[in-house]
């Protein structure tokens, strides 16, 4: 069934958006190895069609090896990608039904915006006046038809990612894959690139695979979440799930605004914002550290007599009601249900 955008997006273009089952994506026990080195160890993972999935970790957790895998950019050392029906495993990267939009955008320098979306089905043989037309066509689908004539260098980061995008969807894929395609964009530009991405996302029916070291990126953009740690998948789920049920210690610390609590039980994640800190009463002694005013709310850093750093977000009126200064000793208290049990 055709898609297009909405009547206030820009202008309309048709978009056959391949059926759910064809654009599913499925990972079985893939495992990258570079030499001695396991970059992804053996995972197991499963996007359904048509939603946004972000592959989220730090530095060499094995997200960008596994994205590479999909894209057929790197040959998984063991294991299986299937996407739709196919088995992509070994097939090269043309061959797969996926498109890459890289991090640094890769943009041909000395080729016009609109070259450089037709350029596949340059490659492909197709003839100048219908790869042309179907170019033209895509960048009006990112609102970018005015700059056609222009080279990449006289374009901002926001409208060379608009281009990259285009260039992307021109070869048709089931499945679109994004490394870090934000990164190099001020905040509030990318912002703004989140909520588009999202609604092309929505629009276009397509898979969309994103790595990202951003939690809050990840949370703004995502059906599914995967934090990956040490080329294993730690946790997968939706962002509500992954950010209120952290499954393990990694997890809670990465996805930020919780706090490890170890308790006679074990250790339990404790969100900053369900922290009360009062002068006296119930609850753990601890000693302010630091506090930082980040607009709507300051961060409170606490230090517990057994060396734990811990953090709570106190509302901005409340605290400036109160102000709390570094150096106090307070307590620290929390409801029953605010704690979250982790894994060992």
């Amino acid at each position: 069934m055709s898609q297009s955008l909405a009547p206030d997006s820009g202008p309309a273009l048709a978009l056959e958006a391949p059926p759910p089952h064809e654009s599913r994506l499925e990972l079985a026990a893939v495992t990258k190895r570079y030499g001695d080195t396991v970059a992804v160890d053996g995972i197991d993972l499963r996007i359904e069609g048509g939603s946004y999935c972000c592959l989220l970790g730090p530095s060499g957790c094995g997200k960008t090896s596994t994205l590479r895998m999909i894209a057929g950019h790197e040959i998984a050392s063991e294991g299986d990608i299937v996407l739709g029906s196919r088995n992509i495993t070994n097939l090269p990267a043309a061959a797969r039904g996926t498109a890459m939009m890289f991090q640094s955008y890769a943009l041909f320098p000395h080729l016009s915006v609109l070259d450089n979306v037709a350029f596949s089905l340059k490659m492909k043989g197709v003839d100048k006046a219908a790869r042309h037309a179907r170019a033209r066509e895509l960048l009006a689908l990112v609102d970018m038809d005015a700059y056609a004539a222009r080279l990449p260098a006289q374009l901002s980061g926001g409208q060379q990612q608009r281009v990259a995008l285009a260039r992307a969807l021109i070869t048709e894929p089931r499945a679109l894959l994004l490394d870090e395609p934000l990164s190099a964009l001020d905040p509030f530009l990318r912002v703004r690139m989140r909520a588009e991405l999202k609604r092309w996302q929505k629009t276009l029916g397509f898979t969309f695979v994103h790595v990202t070291h951003s939690q809050e990126e990840a949370m703004g953009l995502a059906d599914l979440v995967v934090v990956m740690n040490a080329g294993r998948i730690e946790q997968a789920g939706s962002p509500r799930a992954v950010f209120d049920a952290p499954r393990t210690e990694f997890v809670a610390r990465f996805i930020g605004s919780h706090n490890v609590v170890h308790t006679p039980a074990g250790k339990v994640a404790v969100r900053s914002d369900r922290i009360r800190l009062a002068p006296q009463g119930d609850g753990v002694p601890v000693t302010v550290t630091a506090c930082e005013y980040q607009g709507t709310h300051v961060q409170v850093a606490l230090a517990t007599a057994q060396g734990e750093e811990w953090t709570a977000t106190v509302p901005d009126q409340v605290f400036h009601a109160a102000p709390i200064e570094p150096g106090a000793a307070l307590r620290a208290a929390w409801a029953p249900e605010a704690a979250h049990r982790l894994q060992a």
